[in-house]
């Protein structure tokens, strides 16, 4: 092997070595933030006089499934016209859910490539099982409007109609890369201490 061949190996092996210090870092640093968001959420003294939970269910999204993401809305909706105060979490991969559009502009490359291999919304969600290079997504669809059966943008919007509460975990959408304004509107911007609060006082709790 070359001198020449040799100098460009340890500077690949410098560059692999940096990015990846830069990624263990940046996480290292997110479930910091996590870890003292979760102290202080459990620092707090339960309530001696609390008869009973509240009229509320609280639904983590962490699945960026269509299949997945349709039932955690459909349960939200059915929640609410029930008279009940619902709040839905959505993280790391469920975050795609509220996204509106995809900017590349201004981002770090790695950020970059993140919002490349990520949906730019839930009109381009794969499914959780057939999903068939995204032949799966197409057909389901079409089986939808045989049965007259709402999807997912659409539920979304209903989900938003009837004050269903939604909240994007902040600490994912900066391992994930996104920005607020690729996010729709009318959101709330919260961490683990937030849902805690909710999911603490809520006759019902899912993970999704």
């Amino acid at each position: 092997m070359s001198p020449v061949q040799v100098r460009g190996l340890q500077d690949n092996e410098t560059i692999y070595k940096y990015i990846d210090d830069l990624v263990t870092a940046r996480v290292a640093a997110e479930f910091d933030d996590l870890r003292r968001s979760i102290g202080e959420s459990f620092s707090v003294s339960p309530n001696p006089q609390m008869q009973a939970l509240s009229n509320r269910a609280t639904i983590v999204v962490f699945s960026g499934d269509m299949d997945k993401l349709m039932s955690a809305f459909i349960i939200a909706t059915g929640a609410a016209t029930m008279d009940m105060e619902v709040s839905m979490y959505f993280t790391f991969w469920g975050l795609v859910a509220l996204k509106k559009t995809t900017i590349f502009r201004g981002k770090p490359m790695m950020e970059k490539m993140m919002a490349f291999m990520l949906p730019s919304g839930p009109r381009k969600v794969g499914t959780s099982k057939m999903n068939m290079l995204g032949i799966g997504p197409a057909f389901f669809k079409k089986a939808m409007n045989k049965n007259n059966v709402e999807k997912l943008p659409e539920l979304i919007d209903v989900a938003r109609e009837v004050g269903v509460r939604m909240v994007a975990c902040q600490m994912s959408m900066g391992v994930m890369g996104i920005k607020r304004e690729e996010l729709i509107d009318g959101l709330e911007f919260g961490g683990v201490g937030a849902y805690m609060g909710d999911a603490s006082d809520s006759k019902i709790t899912l993970f999704i």
